[in-house]
């Protein structure tokens, strides 16, 4: 054998085996580059001169990425709608919508746990916060313990596929890059990049049907099994009435805003997703700190308010006041402006000070540096370990494998979507994203066929939510087991997800034969 096949097919097992002790996974990436960078230089196979690289490679793919910017900020937006009881206010008054209809507090976690992805993103919170939330009432009203824990533990993983995620973001870094490379071996100098924006639209329309499939199989439950998933009796004082309905009006309409704003911003084209995650993040504290009280949440929307005059000038009138002729309407516009931005930032300024009282900031704060600092470890782990691999040929021999495989992009695809589906038992998705996805997708891309980068992150995206949610390994029972009461046995979580994971795998099926569900919007759009 090849001393660069061996020492790349044996780099690649140390560091599934490190990864599986639980070792942490940025210095299990960037030790296990180093180590069997050594390796390949004291042995002649990888020239010393080629590490050289990795500065540039840090700054110009790590720290100069605008994109990778939005990480912290989605972050941010995601936490402080989590630690704000967004979801609670949810989870009730969806419940009191739908309840009186057989299986309507299940198609309320639905709805709920679709809303809370596209507004968080962040998979393990979502799927135990609405856990606390919501299965208590589901046992105490009846409903079977398996559907009532599978249909929370399928709609916490909608963060994986619903845009904006995390997942999402990072797949679109990591693609974008692949895609490019894979243009480039093809002999196009000027290669056409991948945006996020392309994948969160090619994602929006799978993910929406994920949510139907969803809610029609639970219908179909209690159509044919009432007594799994029963109506809940309304109590006098619960009435839908006027009360009622702006109640939950109020309780909708701010995330469904939120959403609205960041993803449209997204889709249409007015914001990078940088940009558009920093109107979540803030739009994210001003919402977290309405809820502080009567007083904050008039400063806060007299703040919006502000905002939305604000926008409407510099929409209508020319506030640059640099010509050398400036029209008396367009000067007081101009002055106009500055003080409705004053107003919003002192607007601002009050919704920081109020969460910060409320001890609410400091845990979005903590939160926010601590996830984004792991992430941004592994992202430089990451860089060292697959510049080492490309350094030792390893593209190259993956490329080969995959070349060789009887039944073209087909099988290879197949092969490599059975390979995340298994890693996603042991493996995080930011370890697959940073370790998998970097060395098979050029290859895949590079291909003969139809397929390109949207529908390749979308499929992976799919495939490793269904990874997180399969028995006895998905990471979303994990988190769930954790705060399940004792009478709640493992056995039913586990009996209720098979449904789910059913459904997930008719989706994937679905979007792997009809593209055109990936590839249709980002197409319009774009």
């Amino acid at each position: 054998m090849d001393m660069s096949i061996f020492l790349v097919i044996s780099m690649f097992i140390v560091l599934v085996g490190f990864l599986l002790t639980g070792f942490p996974v940025a210095f299990t990436l960037g030790g296990t580059g180093l180590l069997f960078g050594l390796i390949g230089v004291a042995t002649g196979t990888l020239d010393l001169t080629f590490l050289e690289i990795l500065p540039n490679r840090l700054f110009g793919n790590v720290v100069k990425n605008e994109l990778l910017f939005a990480i912290p900020l989605f972050v941010t937006m995601g936490v402080m709608l989590e630690k704000s009881n967004v979801a609670e206010d949810l989870l009730e008054n969806m419940g009191r919508l739908f309840g009186r209809v057989r299986g309507g507090l299940g198609i309320s976690v639905t709805i709920v746990g679709a809303l809370l992805a596209a507004s968080t993103g962040i998979v393990g919170a979502t799927v135990v916060t609405m856990t606390l939330l919501s299965l208590p009432t589901m046992l105490k009203r009846g409903y079977d313990q398996s559907l009532a824990t599978g249909s929370i533990a399928a709609a916490g993983t909608l963060g994986q596929i619903i845009p904006p995620s995390i997942v999402l973001i990072l797949l679109a870094d990591v693609i974008s890059s692949a895609w490019q490379q894979a243009q480039l071996d093809a002999g196009n100098f000027s290669p056409s990049p991948m945006s996020a924006g392309e994948l969160f639209a090619g994602a929006l329309v799978p993910g929406l049907i994920l949510v139907g499939l969803y809610i029609l199989y639970q219908a179909a439950v209690a159509l044919f099994s009432p007594a799994s998933s029963p109506a809940i009796p309304r109590a006098a004082d619960q009435r839908l009435d006027a009360a009622f309905y702006g109640r939950l009006v109020a309780a909708l309409a701010p995330p469904m805003i939120l959403i609205i704003a960041v993803l449209g911003s997204i889709l249409s084209g007015i914001a990078t997703p940088t940009e558009a995650a920093s109107v979540g993040a803030i739009g994210a504290i001003l919402l977290g700190a309405a809820r502080q009280g009567k007083q904050t949440r008039v400063i806060v929307t007299a703040s919006l308010a502000a905002l939305l005059v604000l926008l409407a000038l510099a929409g209508s009138m020319d506030l640059r006041m640099g010509r050398q002729i400036v029209p008396t309407a367009d000067r007081i516009a101009f002055y106009a402006a500055t003080v409705l931005t004053a107003l919003f930032a002192l607007g601002l300024v009050w919704a920081l000070y109020k969460t910060h009282r409320s001890g609410v900031l400091d845990d979005v704060m903590r939160s926010t540096v601590r996830i984004s600092s792991m992430i941004y470890a592994i992202l430089i782990g990451a860089a060292l370990f697959s510049l080492v691999f490309r350094g030792l040929g390893g593209d190259d021999a993956i490329e080969s494998l995959l070349h060789a495989l009887p039944g073209g992009q087909f099988t290879a695809i197949l092969l490599v979507m059975v390979l995340m589906f298994i890693l996603g038992f042991f493996l995080d998705f930011i370890e697959i994203t940073f370790v998998v996805v970097p060395v098979v997708a050029p290859a895949l891309l590079a291909m003969d066929g139809t397929y390109g980068p949207v529908w390749l992150g979308v499929l992976i995206a799919m495939n490793l939510q269904t990874s997180f949610l399969t028995p006895p390994f998905g990471f979303a029972l994990f988190y769930m087991r954790g705060v399940v009461p004792e009478s709640v046995p493992t056995v039913a979580i586990y009996k209720g997800v098979i449904p789910f994971v059913i459904i997930q795998l008719f989706a994937l099926l679905l979007i792997a034969l009809k593209p055109e569900l990936v590839t249709w919007l980002p197409k319009l759009l774009f």
